[in-house]
């Protein structure tokens, strides 16, 4: 768009706070590639990527007129998105509870992970290593099976298994530990 450059970060805000469509639009391109890395860190479905990406551009459209020019525009736009990333995951969290204890012995008693939010589950995900959190993420939050897990990593189908069963163990510890961090913190 001619004259992009030309905007200083003030005149897109204020623009964007007169609802102007164009200030919008130079807003969201010069901000979108970043915001959209961030949501395929955390989901490899494009379409659910592209739809929690605008929404969050959505929610900095809404909330523009409450920067307070604290710290980096970027930055604060990174904050917004990814709450939106939260909101997406939190309505799965309780599935993603579900499936880091499904298949084990213990049943999952919600007292078992007082105060675990999805941003918390969000964190530890990013904590395995990082074809297991793939596997996960994949399967329990996006809901492929193995054989498309694996046509689309490239591996074999009992590998697939393998990384959700170690992405699992290692969920499962690092939930006991916070969970006896929260007891210590709290006896």
């Amino acid at each position: 768009m001619p004259g992009e450059k030309a905007n200083t970060e003030r005149e897109l805000i204020d623009g964007c706070i007169r609802n102007s469509r164009q200030h919008q639009e130079l807003l969201y391109r010069r901000y979108f590639d970043t915001m959209m890395r961030m949501c395929l860190r955390y989901t490899s479905d494009m379409e659910v990527a592209m739809t929690i990406c605008n929404d969050g551009f959505l929610k900095v459209f809404k909330k523009i007129d409450t920067y307070a020019a604290k710290g980096s525009l970027e930055g604060w736009i990174r904050r917004i998105v990814y709450h939106a990333l939260s909101d997406h995951f939190k309505r799965e969290a309780k599935y993603i509870q579900f499936m880091v204890f499904e298949d084990h012995e213990e049943k999952m008693n919600p007292e078992i992970m007082p105060g675990l939010y999805a941003e918390d589950l969000m964190a530890m995900i990013e904590e395995i290593p990082e074809m297991s959190a793939q596997v996960f993420r994949l399967y329990a939050v996006e809901g492929y099976n193995h054989r498309e897990i694996g046509e689309k990593l490239g591996m074999s189908e009992n590998t697939s298994k393998w990384h959700l069963s170690n992405a699992r163990k290692r969920l499962k510890a690092l939930i006991e530990r916070q969970n006896k961090e929260y007891v210590h913190r709290k006896g």
